[in-house]
């Protein structure tokens, strides 16, 4: 039962990650109506991340060696400083600070508090109500050749929210774009290379942290559980980069605010537990 609960866990990981809906509320709420299943914890989450992670590795290959090389030779002076995928680099790098600061500051709390289902109800309808605000008023104008400093910091704490289940790191850092004037689709190509570092980070430290101690589930359904999160992450990247570019964010937020309402149902009359 174990082994089929992880694949359904790695399949809505996978289906969720890169919409902005948030995978981690997805995986919590989940947890509680699965056959003899629990919360999943914040160390599943992460692990299983690293799956749809790769795939943002995957999808974005080309970009990803061009950023780094690019980035690489700006530091012994073989290109310009300036050089469009050498601040990419510089920006990814200064995105990344605040949720690693952030997660290492507050990692009690993420791994108890912040995933009360109550807080996720609430995440998942304001963070919802904010996407459609900024889809709505933002001018959809600028590039990532536009990107500066202080909007890169601003995407970094917007990406560091996402510690709270039910914010949703994609949905967090897109609604800060959309703020902040730019194209939907650049604000989303610039959310998943900017989680590239954090998602690998968290996770690969989950795994450390959790040799030697007892969970949930174990190396072989936390496992397969990432895999599955990977193959289907990578066909949903696909699908949600075409959407954007022609359609609004409507049918998530509609998404995010009936099912955090649902969850507020349920918790009130004590079908689950908060």
């Amino acid at each position: 039962m174990d082994l089929l609960n992880a694949i359904i866990l790695g399949l809505v990981q996978g289906l969720t990650e890169f919409l902005p809906i948030s995978s981690s509320a997805h995986l919590r709420i989940l947890g509680e109506f699965l056959p003899g299943a629990k919360d999943p914890g914040a160390a599943f989450t992460a692990i299983t991340q690293i799956g749809t992670e790769a795939a943002v590795v995957v999808f974005f290959w080309r970009d990803i060696v061009k950023i780094v090389s690019r980035w690489a030779k700006s530091l012994v002076g073989r290109v310009p400083r300036n050089d469009p995928d050498a601040r990419m680099g510089w920006l990814i790098i200064v995105g990344s600070v605040p949720i690693v600061v952030l997660g290492l500051l507050f990692q009690d709390a993420i791994e108890t508090t912040f995933r009360s289902l109550w807080i996720v109800a609430i995440m998942l309808i304001v963070f919802g109500i904010l996407l459609g605000i900024a889809d709505y008023v933002g001018a959809k104008r600028r590039r990532l050749k536009d990107l500066t400093l202080g909007h890169g910091i601003v995407f970094g704490f917007a990406q560091a929210l996402a510690l709270i289940p039910g914010v949703s790191r994609s949905g967090g850092t897109i609604t800060a774009g959309l703020f902040l004037g730019y194209e939907r689709r650049a604000a989303a190509r610039y959310a998943f290379l900017l989680a590239i570092p954090a998602v690998f980070g968290s996770g690969l430290y989950q795994v450390y942290k959790s040799i030697g101690e007892p969970s949930i589930y174990g190396p072989l359904e936390t496992g397969v559980a990432t895999v599955v999160a990977f193959v289907v992450g990578l066909v949903v990247i696909a699908f949600f980069m075409s959407y954007i570019s022609k359609r609004s964010f409507l049918p998530f937020v509609i998404y995010r605010i009936a099912l955090g309402v649902v969850l507020i149902v349920l918790l009130s009359f004590g079908v689950i537990a908060a």
